[in-house]
Formats: structure tokens, sequence, C-alpha cells
């Protein structure tokens, strides 16, 4: 734990535990999507489903990136992350990733990314917002803006795919 990180993080007004609260959930959160989209990128079916797995499998490292960043930040502000995986289940503030019972419907594939990407970006929305209102975090607020960044190009991506 970085102990004057920490300090001066408390000392500008954050409510660490609040803060490390909502890193929690949304580590949670990569982590569910991580499974998810790794998933669906090897089961997904049809004509243009190499394209589309490609793709997600693309997003699916990007999300296991962002629970890393995370859980390094957790840990810099004197917690850790969830040790036991059905506790990310249990916290997460987007806990499923609608899967279509025909992976075959590429369409249906994309619009449940595009729904689990809108729930990501409102989670970082949220925090940004929080962090905004302190003023007091520019280390987490650089990590949370890069991921929202990310997530905001993973929902274009799909909704480009279909053609909004």
């Amino acid at each position: 734990m970085g102990k004057k990180g920490r300090e001066i993080v408390e000392k500008a007004g954050v409510n660490v535990k609040e803060l490390i609260d909502m890193l929690k959930k949304a580590y949670a959160d990569e982590w569910i999507a991580f499974y998810y989209y790794t998933l669906l990128a090897k089961i997904v079916e049809g004509l243009e489903s190499p394209a589309i797995a490609s793709k997600i499998e693309e997003i699916a490292k990007e999300e296991l990136e962002h629970q890393s960043e995370l859980a390094e930040r957790i840990i810099q502000l004197g917690d850790e992350p969830p040790r036991r995986f059905e506790d990310l289940v249990k916290i997460a503030n987007c806990p499923y990733v609608t899967i279509p019972e025909n992976v075959g419907d590429l369409k249906a594939v994309c619009k449940a990314i595009i729904e689990a990407e809108g729930c990501a970006i409102e989670v970082y929305n949220k925090i940004l917002n929080y962090l905004t209102g302190v003023k007091a975090d520019p280390v987490t607020f650089h990590i949370i803006r890069h991921i929202l960044q990310e997530e905001v190009e993973h929902e274009d991506l799909f909704e480009t795919i279909l053609g909004k």
C-alpha cells in the first residue's frame, strides 16, 4: 500500500472506502466481461463469425487489462480485490452479458455486447463524476478515464458493425 498516495487522496476529501468499493465493483464487471466475451468469441457461428470473433477476442483482452489496472489501484489505495470468484457476481454492477440462444445471429451477439458496454460506460461515467466532484485523485481519474474511453470505443465498434 502506498501510504503517502492514500494520505494525499484522503486529505483531498476522497472517501477512500467508497472509492475502493466502486473500483471493486468495476473490477468484478471487467472479469465478468472477460469471461463472457471469451466464451462468445469461441461459440459464435455463421459466415461472418471469424471476423466478429476476432473483434470480440480483442475486446476480451482489453477487459482483462482493465481488471488488472483496477486491481493495482485498489491495492495502491490499501485494499485488495475480492479473493473468491463467486463474490464477483455478487458485487458486480453488470453481472451478466446476455448470450443469445442462437449464436449464429450475429446481430443479436453484437447487440448483447453493445448492451454490456453501455453498462460499463455508465459505471465508469459514475466514477468519473464522483472523482470530478471531489477533484482529488488524479491517478484514479486517469485510469478510469482511460478505461471509459476504451469502453466507448468497444460500443462504437459493434454499433458500426451493425450499421448504426
